[in-house]
């Protein structure tokens, strides 16, 4: 494995289960998920696309991403995969405080995120935007997504208002190539228009126009990005053994631990930057593991905060929990100074050291602190939290849960279980066709609310 994509270290992820580690066995099973992996990734088979996206040129994307360069804000109205992924790079790839810097300072629009279908948040964005100064990136790959196409039309409701009635001026849909309201809209309005390539699901999307677009507008590297992905899939596609390939580790220890009632994966990465990355996993994981009554909860922490929070039920509460940490080597980094005060004697230890070099000291100690409590840990670095080492590392996460799924006989592709809560929301909206669910989902609730108290 390339140390400069990704190192692990795996010697404490399966403490406690350790009689169930046969690498033989481990071996076998894997190399024959790997082949079905591969096999459908190079054929383009249904939910199999991602597997072909870190190889694609990021050229096609660049006029678009310089339209949208040209606005004073670009808002992203989507959900779970149409939105998680945006946030996560924006998040990992730009000054934390991006919208509030100048327009010189940050050299791109300003960027926002629509995707709960909250009037409240919805209309907070609007508050701080200009509508005809705006470009709208409208992203469901049905094009009936309930919450994304209430704000899509909220706001272009809001173009109207302020004058705009041809939003092909300002709004870009990503959807499916040919049905759906969004196809139908572009079809309308003239309005610009990308494709979700049909065998992509929308958690595994990140790397395709519905990330890449507005990360490119804030002006993220997403050739690096792309680079990166690519150079983890053939290290990955590479390493046919349990002792080369950290992706086979994660999915073994992921599922051994499960199976040893493990049933939560803590994923704490100590660094602001990959804050929401833990988010964007959380979706991945949970959604295409989650099936059959299986599926260890994905649950996202932050170093150093939940030292403060969680690590107390971490290591003394139920060991039902496997830990992945995740840690950059380099880091900009802030000297402390002498405190020269005093009552401040005691930190004086301080002096000199980095906060950066310290956040790296603290995960290393929580990750002794829960081993020596007997718990699981998997201890994962990339060197430096950059678009290529980015790129890498969701390609990585998506292999090893795309892996694992079909290691525990499940299709890591396909979401049932969303879709019975989608239909209830259509019957109980009044679309038509879904009389039957709202039915259901009325009897389903009342039944439930028959018992009640107020205070």
């Amino acid at each position: 494995m390339n140390d400069d994509l990704l190192r692990i270290g795996f010697g404490a992820a399966f403490q406690g289960v350790e009689a169930g580690l046969d690498p033989g066995r481990m071996n076998e099973l894997f190399r024959r998920s790997a082949e079905v992996l591969h096999k459908g990734g190079e054929e383009g088979s249904d939910g199999f696309g991602w597997f072909g996206l870190p190889d694609q040129s990021p050229a096609p994307l660049n006029e678009t991403i310089s339209w949208l360069r040209g606005f004073d804000t670009v808002v992203q109205i989507g959900i779970g995969g149409s939105a998680l992924g945006n946030q996560m790079l924006s998040g990992a790839l730009c000054h934390p405080f991006y919208n509030e810097l100048t327009r010189k300072e940050r050299k791109g629009p300003r960027f926002y995120v629509a995707d709960n279908a909250d009037p409240e948040g919805t209309a907070a964005i609007l508050d701080m935007i200009d509508p005809s100064r705006t470009a709208f990136i409208a992203v469901s790959k049905s094009g009936a997504t309930a919450e994304t196409m209430a704000n899509f039309l909220f706001f272009l409701e809001a173009l109207k208002k302020n004058g705009i009635n041809d939003p092909s001026e300002n709004v870009l849909v990503i959807t499916d190539p040919v049905k759906g309201a969004l196809r139908a809209f572009a079809a309308e309005t003239g309005c610009r228009s990308l494709t979700i390539p049909g065998s992509v699901g929308g958690r595994f999307s990140v790397l395709s126009a519905v990330g890449l677009l507005s990360a490119g507008a804030q002006g993220a590297d997403i050739g690096s990005l792309l680079m990166g992905a690519s150079a983890m899939k053939r290290n990955l596609v590479e390493a046919d053994t349990f002792e080369k390939n950290p992706a086979w580790i994660l999915a073994e220890a992921s599922m051994l631990n499960y199976q040893h009632g493990r049933n939560m994966i803590v994923l704490m990465p100590y660094a602001d930057s990959l804050n929401s990355f833990s988010e964007w996993f959380c979706q991945l994981w949970g959604e295409s593991l989650g099936k059959a009554l299986q599926g260890s909860t994905p649950v996202r922490a932050l170093g150093a905060i939940d030292q403060h929070s969680q690590v107390q039920l971490y290591a003394e509460g139920p060991d039902d929990k496997f830990f992945l940490i995740l840690t950059p080597t380099a880091r900009h980094d802030t000297l402390m100074s002498s405190p020269g005060f005093q009552s401040l004697e005691s930190l004086e230890y301080l002096e000199g050291k980095g906060m950066g070099s310290m956040l790296e000291l603290e995960a290393r100690a929580t990750a002794a602190a829960l081993i020596k409590a007997g718990k699981p840990v998997l201890w994962m670095e990339i060197p430096v939290v950059d678009a290529y080492r980015l790129g890498s590392l969701i390609f990585f996460f998506e292999y090893a849960t795309a892996l694992a799924g079909l290691a525990m006989g499940l299709n890591p592709f396909d979401q049932p279980g969303v879709e019975q809560g989608k239909k209830y929301t259509y019957g109980l909206m009044g679309r038509p066709g879904f009389e039957k669910d709202a039915d259901e989902a009325q009897e389903r609730f009342s039944s439930a609310m028959s018992l009640s108290v107020n205070v």
